[in-house]
């Protein structure tokens, strides 16, 4: 359940410009290179975005499938 969070936290800090240093890649150093770029392409923008958006869901998904499989009792 950590993994969500340890993934927008390291865009955060990627967006910052104190996350990790290119040329490593990193979703938030994309949105942060991107932002010169918004007006005349804004898909620069939107694709990491999406990404970081699908990851952070997939992996929340799976979190409660895991969690749901593993203490099926659990009431919510």
């Amino acid at each position: 359940m950590m993994i969500p969070t340890n993934i927008l936290t390291e865009a955060a800090l990627s967006f910052l410009g104190v996350g990790v240093k290119p040329p490593t890649a990193s979703w938030g150093q994309m949105l942060s290179s991107a932002i010169e770029y918004y007006e005349s392409d804004p898909m620069y923008m939107v694709v990491p975005g999406v990404a970081i958006f699908i990851t952070v869901l997939a992996f929340n998904l799976f979190g409660d499938g895991v969690r749901d499989a593993l203490d099926p009792k659990a009431s919510r």
